[in-house]
């Protein structure tokens, strides 16, 4: 979802006893489309600082020897303010479901990936023979990947997240992947609320990539930018998710995702992913 920053500020404005009756349905009007904007603030920026929008607008009493005319004329400058700032409100409503409706063509679309790397169930005779309810059993362990996989130690600085997924990368670093896969989800569901819940969703992904497994690694990496837009590694995610994307032969939708990254993440999209992003788009071949 794209997030903006919209530095609106609303001039003081200047009333006097003659013109009461005419202001009131401005300030309605004023009123209004603050609450209103604070009420997309909201939806656009969740948790979102105030230094967006003035506090308040509060009136300033103009001295009672001032002209009508100039009375008239702050009345009228007051009414064009009012009509550009509701003007900015169609627009930035447009932009937010216009956003709603980017996302929900990626979901449909990586849910249909998703579909498509499925196995079709196996038949004999034409009847569908019903899948098992136990997981197969393992193969025998190889021994040497079990001792190679025990070397790997778990830190203990003291910060249970910090650590958890420290441990997951040294393994993910070892090409363990089956073994960070399962370590990254413990991270993911233990910790949902550490720093390091966005670097372990995007790092699951990269997991699933690396193990051969695009359709997977779309969902994780997705859910991160989805759940967590603001998490240090959502803009790594839309890049890897292109990756997948491109895997799966869905080389358009790799190009809307990198836009995506390039318009939500501007600065780390030109700065440290900016070779990510070309090597991204030329797999594409994005336009």
């Amino acid at each position: 979802m794209k997030r903006f920053v919209l530095p609106i500020f609303l001039a003081s404005l200047v009333f006097t006893t003659p013109v009461h009756a005419q202001n009131s349905g401005v300030d309605k009007r004023v009123d209004r489309l603050e609450q209103e904007m604070r009420a997309v603030q909201r939806k656009v920026f969740p948790g979102g600082s105030s230094r967006f929008f003035e506090p308040e607008i509060a009136p300033e009493s103009a001295p009672s020897s001032a002209p009508a005319s100039t009375t008239t004329s702050a009345v009228t400058d007051l009414i064009a303010r009012v009509d550009a700032l509701e003007n900015s409100l169609a627009s930035l409503t447009g932009q937010v479901e216009q956003n709603g409706f980017r996302l929900k063509k990626i979901e449909d679309q990586l849910a249909a990936a998703a579909a498509m790397d499925e196995p079709a169930p196996a038949t004999v005779e034409g009847e569908a023979v019903p899948s098992s309810t136990t997981e197969p059993a393992q193969a025998t362990a190889d021994p040497t990947r079990v001792e190679a996989v025990a070397a790997i130690v778990m830190p203990d600085t003291g910060d249970a997240g910090e650590d958890a997924y420290i441990y997951g990368f040294r393994l993910w670093e070892a090409k363990f992947y089956l073994e960070a896969q399962d370590q990254l989800k413990k991270v993911i569901a233990a910790h949902p609320n550490h720093r390091r819940t966005s670097f372990a969703q995007n790092l699951l992904g990269r997991a699933y990539l690396d193990d051969g497994k695009p359709a997977l690694a779309s969902q994780a990496l997705y859910a991160n930018y989805q759940k967590l837009p603001r998490g240090e590694r959502a803009s790594d995610s839309l890049y890897f998710l292109s990756v997948a994307l491109v895997e799966l032969d869905k080389k358009d939708e790799a190009c809307r995702v990198l836009s995506e990254l390039q318009e939500v993440y501007p600065e780390i999209a030109e700065g440290r992913l900016s070779a990510r992003v070309s090597r991204g788009k030329s797999a594409a071949n994005c336009k």
